[in-house]
């Protein structure tokens, strides 16, 4: 029986993560100077430039998470950001040229990878510091409630930050203010070369949320449609008043750490694990049982490769920035110098 309303939806989900792949394993391929699936080479000027970490098979979460999210709400993200920042609405021609560090990219070329951003749409931006979004989170969470606005702070984090200082003091501070933010762990069981299980004490993140009186549950991460009923959850409360809200979304990274990181470290036997359960095929089997038809999934899946192909063109065809824009967008002292 085909159930109109749940096929819609996941059609939609499964769209998002679609594009996600897609977009990792293009940026991967030109990142490690090959020639991409997309049949673009990545050497010389057109390599990604600096390091490049990819959320392949977390999809589910960052697709689950952001379309329960509204346009106005804010996002801010890890290191491995690229889904995220494509869910929220991001311009996937704009965010490749950031890769690439291009003139045509979302931050002129300067913020590649790891510091991509993307106010337009409320991404207020990745960050290469393990939980260092979590503290900008809960400051612009402060900002939304002293301006009475409705919107709120998705804040997205590894398991590894909630071993470091700042996930404590910003979960102690949007409780006591009562802040409107859905803090996302995005468990990915992987703190960079480290199993984060054997360092970290206790039950994880939900129970330490759950110590300062932050509502939290745990949901399997690689089924986006539980994904999307938790994070709908979440966000009504946060907006019904009810302060701060964690999500721990428990997935798995399949690369490694970055893109030219083989995981040698890894036992094999646990990836081959993961990739069964790898939360497209979840996907794209639930939408079929729901009634989806298989030529609309194939329609998706050529769609986003064709998206992605387009971006790659745009980013190669950018013009490398101006070395004059190296001295904009940088602190001025008042003297004339930067430091």
């Amino acid at each position: 029986m085909v159930v109109a309303g749940a096929v819609d939806r996941l059609g939609e989900l499964l769209r998002t993560m679609l594009r996600i792949r897609a977009f990792e394993d293009a940026a991967e391929h030109a990142s490690q100077g090959g020639v991409s699936a997309f049949g673009q080479a990545a050497g010389g000027n057109a390599a990604v430039r600096g390091p490049l970490h990819l959320s392949t098979g977390q999809e589910a979460v960052a697709a689950g998470v952001c379309h329960a999210l509204r346009h106005d709400d804010l996002l801010t993200s890890t290191h491995r950001g690229h889904g995220h920042t494509l869910a929220k609405g991001a311009d996937a021609r704009r965010m490749m040229a950031e890769l690439h560090g291009r003139a045509g990219g979302s931050n002129g070329g300067k913020g590649g990878s790891m510091h991509i951003a993307d106010f337009s749409v409320g991404m207020l931006g990745a960050n290469g510091v393990v939980a260092a979004g979590l503290p900008i989170a809960v400051g612009a969470a402060q900002a939304l409630k002293l301006q009475r606005k409705s919107a709120l702070v998705a804040c997205f984090f590894g398991d590894g930050a909630i071993n470091r200082g700042p996930f404590l003091e910003a979960l102690n501070w949007a409780r006591v203010y009562a802040l409107p933010v859905l803090f996302v762990c995005e468990d990915n069981r992987w703190s960079a070369m480290t199993a984060s299980g054997p360092l970290t004490a206790g039950a994880g993140a939900a129970a330490r949320a759950g110590a300062l009186g932050v509502g939290a549950v745990t949901v399997d991460g690689n089924d986006v449609e539980a994904v999307h009923d938790a994070a709908l959850a979440a966000t009504e409360a946060v907006r019904g008043g009810a302060g701060p809200r964690l999500l721990h979304a428990v997935t798995y990274r399949f690369k490694g750490h970055v893109s030219v990181d083989p995981a040698a470290y890894r036992d094999a036997g646990e990836l081959t694990r993961a990739l069964e359960d790898d939360p497209l095929a979840r996907a794209a089997r639930r939408f079929v049982e729901l009634g989806g038809r298989s030529e609309a999934l194939a329609a998706m899946r050529a769609a986003a490769t064709e998206e992605i192909a387009d971006a790659l063109r745009f980013a190669t065809a950018s013009p490398l920035p101006d070395a004059a824009h190296a001295f904009t967008d940088v602190q001025n002292t008042g003297a004339g110098r930067w430091h």
